[in-house]
């Protein structure tokens, strides 16, 4: 007799009552009443706006009541996401509840430690070729740049997918959901062995101008690319545009680096997205937010819808050649939503579209977490995602 291996059942579910109580009980019970049934859950999400941040204790205590969890994560942010709708601002909760037969879930909390060498990292699992881990963030009291080094150093590969969650508008005001517990400081996340996951990362840019080595810089700041003054350099690019492509540069410019210089050529994909944080007439140089080193590829983007949508279509296509989709977890930049695309709902509508499930939560992040070629990074303006698959 063959054995036959159990599907992934998940659901979500979405409530705007200003209750933490009342809308933690009618998001449970919505992801309870879809694809979950009676099923067991094993592991699930609670995404809280920050007009919960005050009764998240009780809205933790509505979860574990109705869906009974063997393991639950969550926290607050500045807005949420399940289904098909995007919640940016409002009193809003969410929730993602999954049953995964035969995978093994161990959850953590980490913690920026003081040492005598500067600042280590403690809490973290081991990671035995993992399908998935999670990673949920508190922008104010974690090293997450830091923790991403040491992580790719450490392992070939890494399927970590999250966010920054920035609900928590000051040092203090977050509240990291682990099972029962909740933290003010730190990142909470949780490995998952078993059931088949694909990480998506797609950007929200447009490439404009052309490639170009940084030939002088310090720290964040870029003086030379291309032997020619920054400054002077990115002026000439926005010269070279059309009117249309000039117009989304005066609404936001970022640095593209790439990746990975071995490629022969370079794809939006390959670009990690920063901002530019400003500029130096004196000097001619430009401030990043992130460090830079002599010889690293640069191309400047700007943030543009039409090229976002298509990238996600893209993504997600890439990926349902994976296999069958049960549900999703999505981490989406608080700059797209309605600050970039004309109508609200986007990134949640194209996702519950092209995967043919509801069975969809996160929340908006600033900053978001993905793996590109192997290793994970810190993305801006970027929707990353976890797609669990039928086995």
């Amino acid at each position: 007799m063959e054995s036959r291996t159990l599907a992934c059942r998940i659901g979500a579910g979405l409530s705007t009552s200003e209750s933490a109580w009342d809308a933690a009980t009618e998001a449970a019970r919505e992801a309870r009443g879809g694809a979950l049934g009676r099923a067991e859950v094993d592991l699930a999400f609670l995404f809280l706006s920050p007009a919960h941040v005050d009764e998240a204790e009780a809205a933790v205590e509505a979860v574990r009541a109705e869906l009974a969890p063997r393991h639950l994560l969550g926290c607050v942010a500045e807005g949420v996401v399940a289904g098909a709708r995007e919640l940016e601002e409002g009193p809003g909760v969410a929730v993602w509840a999954g049953a995964l037969p035969g995978a093994e879930i161990d959850c953590f909390h980490l913690a920026a430690v003081e040492t005598d060498d500067g600042i280590a990292v403690a809490g973290l699992p081991e990671l035995d070729e993992p399908r998935l881990v999670a990673l949920l963030v508190d922008p104010f009291t974690f090293p997450i740049g830091l923790f991403l080094t040491s992580l790719n150093e450490a392992h070939e590969r890494i399927p970590l997918v999250g966010g920054i969650a920035a609900g928590g508008r000051q040092p203090g005001a977050q509240a990291l959901i682990l099972d029962d517990a909740l933290h003010t400081e730190g990142a909470v996340g949780a490995v998952v062995s078993g059931p088949p996951v694909v990480t998506v990362v797609s950007q929200g840019c447009r490439p404009i101008g052309r490639e170009a080595a940084i030939t002088h810089c310090e720290g964040n700041v870029v003086y030379e690319l291309a032997g020619q003054p920054a400054l002077e350099r990115l002026r000439s690019e926005i010269a070279s545009l059309s009117s249309e492509e000039q117009a989304l540069a005066a609404r936001g410019l970022l640095a593209g680096l790439v990746i990975d210089e071995n490629r022969p050529e370079y794809d939006t994909d390959d670009f990690l997205m920063r901002g530019l944080l400003g500029a130096d007439e004196a000097t001619g140089a430009l401030a990043l937010g992130d460090r830079v080193r002599v010889g690293q590829t640069l191309r400047f983007f700007v943030r543009d819808a039409a090229s976002a949508d298509a990238d996600l279509r893209q993504a997600l296509g890439r990926a349902l050649r994976r296999g069958r989709p049960a549900g999703a977890l999505l981490f989406t930049c608080n700059g797209r939503g309605t600050n970039m695309f004309p109508a609200p709902d986007h990134d949640a509508r194209v996702v519950t579209e092209a995967l043919a499930t509801q069975a969809l939560a996160g929340f908006f992040c600033g900053g978001e977490i993905g793996p590109v070629g192997g290793k994970a990074f810190l993305h801006g303006f970027t929707a990353t995602l976890a797609v669990f698959l039928e086995p």
